[in-house]
């Protein structure tokens, strides 16, 4: 068929052309450079560039313990699997590693050569033992004595003693102890634990010492009557997936505790970190008794678990930070009196309305919602879905309780398998389950993603109305101050109508596809994003930008190029990774490709598709063009109907495109290029945050 998308991988590409597809884990490696470009950049704050570089680092440790976890996996079980751009699972794991190693030493030069000294003319100093004076000798000494001492373990190896279990991301010393009488060398593990943290603080000052520094200095107290040759720090990052087998799991909540319980005890080590001074002898015996290759193992110059930084970002400095953001509260809110706690359905009832996270305000809309709907007498009814929770006073949470306890229907949605968040999500189903809650954990086969909420309403006439809201973002309010999102609060006949037939279909047993205007993945989501792709093939002057947080998914790429081929302007805002080639002749030179990276987390999800003259079919939601979304995970993507909110999404990505300050751009050759204009230029954030102010002050 004529337009049709071409797989150039089924077609078997010639090895000496490039691929039409760049490797995904390298695209995520390429993401976190452009991260530690703003921890470059000195026009940054300083405290806010130590920020992105314990990001950075959190960041490489989240791709080891997830996705070169899956290659190892892969490896182990002799699967010859290739990536979307043809490569085997060993040579992307080799590939990964020469670009993990020339990223570390980047971020290990960047903190040692500018960051350091920087923070030291600031008054902020990162002192080395030797550096000390006698008296601060003294204080760290005494507080080792009293506060690090006590809590500390030595785990020997010997015949007596097997090698003790490593736990994930964990802070570590590896000792080398000599017994005098015997002269036998021994191998000793020292756990620092969470509780101490990272970096000691003298009294009343910003003068700081790693907390190693101080144990390795007193080592010997640990080993009385042994001699210490070596004491050197080490950490491993072990696989982080639970590995459940959801089709035998009659209760997924125990599938999920147990699931954490294996993951805590036998997941396999991915990577060994380890000092630059560690001696020989005690890399080559912790690598052999964690089963690590040479390839697995890598020596830090400098500090280690720089992800640790955000205990300095955290000082009360805010000269050295970005001023603080005033979050907008719309302006129909108080028209409707915001104090009477019904403001929103007042709200709503003049027509639906879009918020824009951080810029407008989360408290007094999402949380105000949920707060509303708890306390309102005439509600009936909460469905909720919950992916990310925040700390224990989760406002959500706790009116979703409220409501419970006061006899409302309350429905939550609970993704169990929400990664390095399940934990947290298992305390709060319990508790909400001990409030009333009906608790709904998740969907077997099915990561539920969706952020939706739907509440049923009588009118003070005695009518049931239904007032939702759809999201890009999750339902936290501290990522909420840190994440870009959209979110539009309707009642809307057929959106509710809609949402109440997926609630359903994700709490029973029904067997929904079709809805009157949402886009839901794994059903129609898929199918409508291709379709509007195509339709805009059919035009003679088609246009298509797509926001989102990552495009991998092959069958889209290939209908993006088909797209380009037939003469579509696309241009794409792919915050991290990103396997599409822009700008190749012949298959995708219509398509352009920029990243912003910024303040905000860029994670909203936008697609437009059509020009101005002929409409504009504007869609937001949770789902990103990755397979995982759009096959395995409940997505929903919601239509913008109303010009006005049209209007509002228009320019979000309008100010996408024209920025020249945050944005990158990515090349036909894969490489990533920064274009920012000497002289100034457009910010977009920035930019939505005077836009914010400037619609509240209109509004008024």
């Amino acid at each position: 068929m004529a337009g049709a998308p071409v797989n150039r991988l089924e077609q078997g590409t010639a090895p000496e052309e490039p691929s039409p597809y760049l490797n995904r884990e390298l695209s995520w490696l390429d993401f976190d450079s452009r991260v530690v470009a703003l921890a470059e950049d000195p026009s940054v704050p300083l405290l806010e560039r130590v920020k992105f570089l314990a990001i950075s680092a959190e960041n490489l440790d989240h791709l080891f313990g997830v996705r070169v976890a899956g290659l190892k996996a892969q490896l182990a079980a002799g699967l010859g699997v290739r990536s979307i751009d043809g490569q085997t699972p060993a040579a992307q794991i080799h590939a990964i590693r020469a670009r993990v190693e020339e990223l570390a030493l980047r971020q290990s030069e960047l903190l040692r050569g500018v960051l350091l000294p920087e923070l030291a003319q600031q008054g902020i100093e990162l002192c080395d033992w030797q550096d000390l004076t006698a008296s601060e000798r003294e204080y760290f000494s005494g507080l080792f004595d009293s506060n690090i001492f006590p809590v500390l373990t030595p785990l020997s190896v010997d015949p007596a003693h097997p090698f003790p279990y490593i736990s994930n991301l964990s802070f570590n010393l590896a000792l080398v102890v000599r017994d005098p009488e015997t002269e036998t060398h021994r191998f000793a593990r020292v756990k620092i634990p969470g509780l101490l943290p990272r970096f000691a603080a003298l009294p009343d000052t910003t003068r700081f010492v790693p907390v190693e520094q101080i144990i390795i200095e007193h080592a010997q107290a640990l080993f009385p009557g042994m001699e210490v040759l070596s004491c050197d720090p080490f950490r491993v990052t072990r696989d982080a997936d639970l590995a459940l087998e959801e089709t035998e799991a009659e209760d997924l909540l125990q599938a999920i505790e147990s699931g954490l319980r294996r993951r805590l005890r036998m997941n396999a080590v991915v990577r060994l970190d380890v000092s630059e001074q560690m001696s020989e002898e005690a890399r080559n015996l912790l690598a052999a008794e964690l089963e690590l290759d040479d390839e697995d193992v890598y020596v830090v110059e400098g500090l280690l678990d720089l992800g640790a930084l955000w205990q300095w970002y955290g000082l009360d400095r805010p000269e050295l930070k970005h001023p603080p953001l005033l979050p907008q509260t719309p302006r129909r809110l108080a028209r409707h009196g915001e104090n009477d706690g019904q403001s929103l359905f007042r709200a709503l009832r003049d027509g639906d309305m879009l918020v824009h996270h951080p810029y407008d305000s989360f408290d007094d809309t999402v949380e105000a919602f949920l707060t509303e709907a708890a306390n309102d007498p005439h509600v009936l009814a909460i469905k909720h879905t919950l992916y990310r929770t925040s700390g224990p006073g989760n406002p959500i949470v706790r009116s979703l309780i409220r409501a419970a306890e006061s006899g409302k229907q309350v429905v939550t949605l609970i993704e169990l398998r929400a990664r390095f968040d399940e934990e947290a999500n298992i305390e709060w189903a319990r508790a909400l389950e001990q409030a009333g809650v009906h608790v709904v954990y998740g969907v077997v086969g099915l990561k539920a993603h969706a952020k939706v909420t739907l509440v049923v309403r009588q009118e003070p006439g005695g009518a049931i109305r239904r007032y939702c809201h759809v999201g890009t973002g999750n339902y936290n309010s501290q990522t909420a101050r840190a994440y870009e999102d959209l979110g539009i609060f309707s009642n809307s006949e057929d959106l509710c109508a809609d949402l109440t037939d997926l609630l359903n279909h994700l709490t029973g047993y029904s067997k929904q596809q079709s809805y009157r205007s949402l886009l839901v993945a794994p059903g129609n989501l898929r199918s409508e994003l291709l379709a509007q792709i195509r339709q805009e093939m059919e035009e003679p002057n088609g246009r298509i930008i797509l926001k989102a947080n990552g495009l991998t998914d092959p069958e889209v790429i290939d209908t993006l190029y088909a797209a380009s081929q037939a003469g579509v302007e696309i241009d794409l805002v792919i915050r991290g990774i990103c396997c599409l080639r822009p700008g190749v002749p012949g298959l995708s030179e219509h398509i352009r490709v920029r990243s912003i990276v910024g303040r905000f987390l860029e994670h909203s999800r936008i697609y437009a598709f059509g020009r101005e003259e002929r409409g504009v079919r504007y869609f937001f939601g949770s789902g990103d063009l990755m397979t995982r979304n759009l096959d395995r995970r409940v997505e929903v993507v919601v239509p913008i109907l109303d010009a006005e909110l049209g209007q509002r999404v228009a320019e979000v990505l309008e100010l996408n495109l024209k920025d020249t300050q945050l944005a990158w751009e990515l090349s036909a050759d894969g490489t990533w290029h920064r274009l920012r204009e000497a002289d100034g230029g457009l910010d977009v954030q920035q930019r939505l945050v005077e836009r914010a102010a400037e619609r509240s002050r209109s509004e008024a």
